[in-house]
């Protein structure tokens, strides 16, 4: 083992550690929470030593960089989320590529990704990304748009909501952070209450690698862990 997969394997362990002790605080399990490895800043080195350490859900921000890490390590078992902002026009090369959709912000696209789909005889599990701060800059729909949008999304038949994913605000800290993570998980379990048939809104992606404890507190499913997998490297 060279001394980036040890370091990346030592930094894996400690993660899954802090997830299995911040679910054995509120009364939950680690097998309850899945981590998504978050490969924004890394280069394919890195992705398989993540891989060789047991990471093989990975996410990819950008379209264009997870095109190019699939081809390159199409050989190892990885099962790719698409976790940032997705334009229209790279669906079509994107989705054979995604085992899910984490970052479905718009019913412009929702409604893009279900077209290509069908063409590529496939359903897409999708989660709907909310703006739970409220912040201008990020994507993703207003928690008060997501009901209505629902009707909609249950008419589609090649896309399949499994949940909902937000990204905490940027200012308030810790504190702040949690904040945000209830309203989610409060937005959702009042969504469950009268979804329309073949909605199912089990996931919930929310906590990075600042702030997947209090999300995994809060109800996260699944957690994006990015910089906190790679301290140490150069």
């Amino acid at each position: 083992m060279n001394n980036l997969t040890a370091q990346i394997t030592r930094n894996v362990a400690d993660i899954r550690g802090r997830i299995a002790d911040t679910t054995a605080r509120c009364g939950r399990t680690a097998r309850e929470i899945t981590l998504v490895a978050v490969t924004k800043y890394v280069g394919p080195a890195e992705v398989r030593a993540l891989v060789e350490a047991g990471c093989t859900v990975l996410g990819e921000s950008r379209p264009q960089q997870l095109w190019e890490k699939a081809e390159l390590l199409q050989d190892l078992p990885i099962r790719w989320h698409m976790v940032g902002h997705l334009q229209r026009n790279k669906v079509r090369r994107t989705l054979p590529l995604v085992e899910m959709i984490q970052s479905a912000d718009s019913p412009r696209l929702i409604a893009a990704v279900d077209r290509i789909a069908g063409e590529l005889d496939r359903r897409v599990p999708i989660l709907l990304e909310v703006n739970i701060s409220g912040e201008s800059a990020k994507h993703g729909f207003e928690p008060e748009a997501v009901e209505p949008f629902l009707e909609e999304l249950a008419g589609y038949r090649n896309v399949e909501l499994r949940g909902l994913m937000c990204i905490a605000g940027l200012q308030g800290g810790p504190d702040a952070a949690r904040a945000d993570f209830a309203r989610l998980r409060q937005l959702r379990d009042r969504l469950r209450e009268n979804c329309p048939e073949g909605i199912v809104l089990d996931e919930l992606s929310m906590g990075m690698s600042a702030d997947y404890e209090p999300a995994i507190e809060e109800g996260a499913t699944m957690v994006r862990i990015g910089s906190a997998l790679f301290e140490g490297n150069r």
